[in-house]
């Protein structure tokens, strides 16, 4: 067995005498890579979906909503709320790439050829884990998002949304997340699988693969997951409404319906443009950061072993 073959080997997968700690910290970083750099136009992305903006709030594109954005209230206001991600994205990723990994390796992903099913299946699994452990950093995230936002920082921000609507309004969009995510993550991650190995098929550590597998990846997913994405963000920010109907809506098909009802099927793809520019830098970035920590703790491992010639 050649020194390549030994590294290609153990580079799909972490080593199995990684430590924990190592691999969790590999999904850590990823994590807040991929939300931080891309955040003002996620901030964009949130302020687009409101279902009644006001006046001053109703932009007709990324550009416009950026210019007067920055114009009107300041180029910070783009990053109100990124404290809350980055709170929630290291630990939610950790368990994310730590779940996915597990399960891929169950399901039958690390073997030879293309799998689909498994990494779909494992991206699901990593899903459900991540979602319940990021959804409320995410509704303080979007709370402090929407225009007129009165909360100053994040701990204000989650103690008068408890104060005022409970626990429940932290977890009132975790259904329609995952309603959400699980197939986002399907999607992502069979496509990224897929297009790693049609683009890399040695299996060798490629940063311009990773890059380039997981941007497509990215911009697909949130492409067709964005009808979903638009009812998250409705149930997510109902509280700072003064629309009674929207205060009230407790779910995705109500929340669909309302959407229908105000918007027709335009109101579905409401924000679809600055989702993909945000998702498709933000999954390139994600996976290109946890496949170079996966590489690392791989050759690190490969010095402390003997190798097979």
């Amino acid at each position: 067995m050649t020194q390549a073959t030994v590294e290609e080997f153990e580079y799909e997968a972490l080593p199995e005498n990684a430590s924990l700690a190592a691999s969790l910290l590999a999904g850590a970083f990823a994590g807040v890579a991929e939300h931080a750099v891309m955040y003002p136009v996620d901030s964009i992305k949130t302020r687009m979906q409101i279902l009644q903006p006001t006046p001053q709030a109703a932009y007709s594109g990324v550009i416009n909503a950026a210019s007067r954005i920055t114009t009107t209230e300041g180029a910070r206001t783009l990053w109100r709320g990124v404290n809350s991600v980055i709170m929630g994205a290291g630990p939610a990723h950790a368990l994310y790439f730590a779940t996915y990994e597990h399960a891929k390796q169950a399901f039958g992903g690390n073997g030879s050829g293309h799998h689909p099913l498994a990494a779909a299946a494992a991206g699901a699994c990593a899903t459900v884990a991540h979602d319940a452990l990021m959804n409320p950093f995410d509704v303080i995230k979007q709370r402090m998002q929407v225009h007129g936002s009165v909360y100053r920082g994040i701990v204000e921000c989650a103690t008068k949304v408890y104060r005022a609507e409970g626990l429940r309004a932290f977890y009132v969009s975790y259904p329609t997340t995952l309603t959400m995510t699980i197939p986002f993550q399907s999607i992502q991650f069979s496509t990224y699988e897929y297009l790693r190995k049609v683009l890399n098929p040695s299996g060798a550590y490629d940063p311009m693969t990773h890059i380039m597998a997981g941007g497509v990846a990215g911009g697909v997913a949130a492409a067709a997951t964005t009808p979903l994405d638009v009812a998250k963000t409705l149930l997510q920010t109902r509280g700072e409404s003064k629309d009674i109907r929207i205060r009230n809506c407790n779910g995705l098909v109500e929340a669909w319906r309302l959407i229908y009802q105000r918007q027709g099927l335009a109101g579905f793809a409401k924000g679809l443009q600055p989702r993909v520019l945000s998702h498709m830098p933000s999954t390139a970035i994600c996976w290109s950061v946890y496949e170079y920590g996966k590489w690392f703790l791989s050759r690190d491992n490969m010095d402390k072993q003997p190798i097979m010639i």
